[in-house]
């Protein structure tokens, strides 16, 4: 089968989108090698983010595209795949080309959330107003729409209208460094190189609003923990820090921004307990790396965390109460979490790359088989 991927995340972007691209591109092509996969990128990449197997093939805008790459990526980029004889068209990031669904070539699309129609005030007008018709037009001209959880299929089909049975879920998994062994030398080296203690939280991605990051410090103000805030930084950053200064905490609390994948698979088996206290996720991807990396999950107990955090969760059910907060951090950083880190080893195994490769497997046989028997 001959396979079009949307890959301008796959070679643009450092984290989110662009991981899940990369991570399914690679396991289809790992566990079926037999099919050719076509990966449309707009435009050359300054930095190498991705390393094609033998069985991909990347495929540029040429012509007048060439200097309008949005326009080929959204539009023009339909008669390439028609050029090409692609048999299936994957949109990776809620996307499709316009026209598709008069192509015949049978189109899937993942949805990873629709937090810009959930909780529209976290955004702009003019983004809103474009994520939203990008993402009805997506869902309406796919054949099959899948949802990396129950709870944003749901939320599809609410604020779309869209046919249940058009969406599936699929959880996504994430990089194999964190299902790697990590060798104990290295994890020292960068102990050693970021002064960590012997025992610390960590906390992991954008330190903003939504991920409630300053839960946990204020939480930590009457805690005599250490904590490790590792992601990009915003104005609710700048925030955070004129707290811990304010009240005393600049030689406990540490942030050290975006680490390398190793380091970060270092710091996950570092650590004594993550916290994940987000408001909204799609999915979670930090919980699985975490729970992968045998660290135990103190996240919310609404929405979609326990999906992704199973019976290995330590759940809140309030992620603004500082002093459940509080307690649960308690918890974990003095008692012994064996049993924790033994249920989300064996729950995180439900995205392991193979079930994850079969199941996307699934669909695509689905769509070609109705296609031909369509004809």
């Amino acid at each position: 089968m001959r396979i079009g991927y949307d890959a301008k995340r796959i070679f643009h972007n450092t984290t989110g989108l662009g991981n899940y691209g990369r991570d399914l591109v690679r396991i289809m092509a790992s566990f079926f090698p037999e099919n050719e996969y076509v990966l449309y990128n707009p435009y050359q990449a300054k930095t190498q983010r991705f390393e094609p197997k033998e069985n991909m093939r990347i495929k540029y805008p040429s012509g007048i595209y060439s200097m309008f790459p949005s326009l080929w990526r959204s539009k023009g980029i339909i008669k390439d795949l028609k050029k090409d004889r692609i048999e299936l068209y994957h949109g990776l990031s809620g996307e499709l080309p316009w026209g598709i669904s008069r192509t015949g070539i049978p189109s899937v699309v993942t949805v990873h959330d629709v937090i810009f129609m959930r909780f529209p005030e976290w955004y702009k007008s003019i983004d809103r107003s474009i994520y939203k018709k990008k993402f009805l037009r997506a869902v309406n001209e796919a054949n099959k729409i899948v949802a990396i959880s129950k709870q944003t299929r749901d939320d599809i089909v609410e604020f779309s209208n869209i046919n249940p049975e058009k969406v599936e879920v699929i959880y996504q998994g994430c990089h194999p460094i964190f299902k790697s062994d990590i060798p104990v030398d290295y994890q020292f080296q960068v102990q050693e190189k970021y002064a960590l203690p012997v025992e610390f939280a960590l906390y992991v991605g954008t330190i903003e609003p939504r991920k409630n990051a300053f839960t946990i410090v204020k939480a930590m103000k009457d805690l005599p923990y250490h904590l490790v805030l590792a992601g990009k930084e915003t104005d609710y950053a700048r925030q955070i820090r004129a707290y811990i200064k304010s009240h005393g905490m600049s030689d406990r609390i540490r942030f050290l921004g975006n680490l390398d994948l190793n380091e970060l698979a270092a710091m996950y088996r570092l650590a004594k307990v993550f916290i994940y206290p987000s408001i909204y996720e799609g999915f979670g991807i930090p919980i699985i790396e975490s729970l992968y990396s045998g660290t135990p999950v103190i996240t919310n107990a609404k929405g979609v965390f326990p999906e992704a955090a199973g019976p290995g969760g330590i759940y809140l059910e309030n992620v603004f109460d500082e002093n459940e907060m509080r307690e649960k951090i308690r918890f974990a950083m003095e008692n012994d979490l064996t049993d924790y880190v033994r249920k989300g080893r064996e729950f995180v195994k439900k995205f392991d790359d193979e079930n994850i490769a079969r199941q996307w497997m699934e669909v695509y046989k689905s769509l070609k088989k109705d296609k031909i028997e369509s004809v």
